[in-house]
């Protein structure tokens, strides 16, 4: 007598990513780096799929098809990816220490700083406030650059 009815889970199969062919995804995947990565559109925060999909003349669907396949991901986390990474590179550059975390939020296209500290978090496993912290604990040179500035304020 079995309590739970437990069925083992069916990876769904989204029919539409069968439809772009191989040689289509590689010259999609190679336009969608481009202009995400290399043009840094990831910054803009009203930057969207379906204005990727405009500017690509193509549709949401086949930017999702190629992203899921080829980056094993959906959009937004496409996009939050290399967000994260360059707010990682700002929060450890000495030339950014005095930054609020809304303004590194806003410089790497996070339209607030909750979705930026879920991101993060979901990403590095740290808050970006902890992971800047853990930073200045490993480089004590940094945190003696900014307390010197601190200083001469007071």
């Amino acid at each position: 007598m079995t309590k739970y009815n437990i069925i083992e889970k069916k990876e769904k199969v989204a029919a539409y990513r069968s439809l772009v062919s191989p040689k289509m995804m590689d010259e999609m995947q190679e336009k969608i780096m481009n202009i995400i990565v290399m043009q840094k559109r990831y910054r803009d925060k009203d930057y969207s799929a379906k204005k990727l999909a405009e500017e690509l003349g193509t549709n949401t669907r086949y930017i999702s098809a190629v992203v899921n396949v080829r980056f094993h991901m959906n959009y937004t986390s496409f996009v939050n990816k290399y967000r994260i990474d360059e707010a990682m590179t700002i929060l450890v550059d000495k030339r950014y220490q005095e930054l609020r975390m809304e303004q590194v939020s806003d410089m790497v296209g996070f339209s607030n700083r909750q979705s930026f500290y879920a991101s993060f978090f979901r990403v590095v496993g740290v808050t970006p406030r902890e992971y800047r912290m853990q930073h200045l604990q490993q480089h004590p040179a940094m945190k003696a650059v900014k307390k010197r500035k601190s200083k001469k304020m007071a």
